[in-house]
């Protein structure tokens, strides 16, 4: 067997899991909808408006909800039927499409409506994410495989961040906006369907002695007690707020800086997800017991250094190379953030766990497309980008603290072991 035959059956390993190849094969084209929908509403805000500040406040819209619901959607994802709550959200999450799908089709549309049904979708996601991200653990059958299954989801997210927004691009001027929001309305029946046709365990179910309120207590307690996990639900959060909301100034870049149209700003978006997938593709391909913690901290330097080179770049080409690095480096943050979570967490406890990551990664971005939105009003938007490439170095830079603290500290715990076993011997 040859080497590239050994890495291929190393980085897809997670399909040997019939209901994760369902999975895996439903949410891929339902994604691909998911971000033609979002390039469309981000294409239309701008049109109508003209303003970075609405497509903070479009992102705000969208992501807020989750902040504020997440945690009681992890407590309902370890409480209920995770297969049942997420069949649940994604019918859901079809009728928010189709309501949004009609209101673009009938031409009479305003700002207020589209964030309206944008809230929407943001409440069904807080339930949607800690049940999706949990269930993922349930369709794995070898569990050493759950790594890869995390990284091929996340390979899969971003593959239709490069196919989405680029046919978007396309389906907005050839057909028109109605249509991107009618196809991502078609999308969500692939993942119902691959939804039926999985063989999940039969659900046992367990007696909560505690309330709502009560279990979110513990699952806090649980994190504050576990270091390994919150410090990337911190690193996680300050990127969220301070880094990722980047995407919200891809429109002025498409538009004001290379004068173009939504064909433009669909291929940015794509040159960022084909960033993100090659980053995912990557993790996928790691070998098991690698420390993902070094290439959560490499790749968030990646990430500011691709920020801060994009920022002030007018060449399209380079600025296209520059945005592909920060794709890559971007997609550690979250991948990487989850998988330890996924690895780390107590099986009880990874519902709850999980609506803290949606609530880091959720709940900072739309309070960070504010920040940034209104920032850019006074500094202008190539600055402000330039500034969140250089909060993405400084944090990295805490990173590295971070890691170099916890090497001293092995290090002394095994200087002690060893004093013990020569004293005792």
């Amino acid at each position: 067997m040859s080497t590239d035959t050994i890495k291929n059956a190393r980085t897809f390993r997670a399909f040997k899991s019939r209901n994760y190849r369902l999975f895996f094969t439903g949410q891929s084209i339902s994604l691909i909808g998911t971000w033609m929908q979002k390039t469309a509403v981000s294409w239309v805000i701008y049109t109508l408006t003209h303003s970075t500040f609405m497509l903070g406040l479009t992102l705000f819209a969208s992501l807020f909800p989750a902040f504020i619901f997440s945690l009681i959607g992890g407590v309902v994802s370890d409480r209920y039927n995770r297969y049942k709550v997420l069949l649940t959200t994604q019918v859901a999450s079809l009728i928010q499409a189709v309501l949004l799908a009609i209101l673009i089709l009938l031409k009479h549309y305003e700002v207020w409506e589209i964030l309206t049904l944008s809230v929407v979708l943001g409440i069904i996601n807080a339930f949607d994410v800690p049940a999706r991200q949990s269930l993922v653990y349930e369709m794995v059958e070898d569990k050493e495989d759950l790594p890869n299954a995390l990284a091929l989801n996340s390979s899969m997210v971003n593959l239709s961040r490069i196919v989405g927004p680029a046919l978007a691009g396309l389906v907005l001027e050839g057909i028109g906006d109605g249509a991107c929001f009618l196809l991502n309305a078609l999308s969500f029946v692939a993942v119902i369907i691959s939804l039926l046709m999985m063989k999940l365990p039969q659900y046992k179910h367990v007696i909560h002695k505690k309330n709502v309120f009560g279990e979110l207590k513990e699952g806090w307690a649980y994190i504050k007690s576990t270091p390994s996990i919150s410090f990337v639900l911190i690193m996680l959060a300050l990127v969220s707020l301070l880094v990722l909301p980047f995407s919200t100034l891809v429109p002025y870049y498409a538009r004001d800086v290379f004068h173009g149209t939504a064909t433009t700003f669909g291929v940015i978006d794509s040159f960022i997800g084909l960033g993100a997938f090659l980053g995912a593709i990557f993790l996928a391909s790691l070998k098991s017991g690698t420390d993902l913690r070094r290439i959560l901290f490499l790749n968030t330097l990646i990430f500011g250094a691709g920020l801060v080179l994009f920022s002030h770049e007018h060449i399209y080409w380079l600025a296209l190379l520059f945005v592909t690095v920060a794709g890559f480096g971007m997609m550690s943050q979250i991948t990487v953030t989850n998988t330890i979570i996924q690895t780390t967490a107590d099986p009880k406890m990874r519902g709850r766990v999980i609506s803290f990551y949606a609530l880091a990664f959720f709940g900072m971005q739309p309070l960070g497309g504010l920040l940034v939105g209104t920032i850019s009003k006074y500094i202008g938007p190539n600055d402000t980008l330039m500034a969140q490439g250089m909060a993405a170095l400084l944090l990295g830079g805490i990173h590295w603290r971070f890691l170099h603290k916890e090497k001293l500290k092995k290090q002394q715990a095994m200087l002690l072991d060893n004093d013990r076993k020569f004293q005792t011997a």
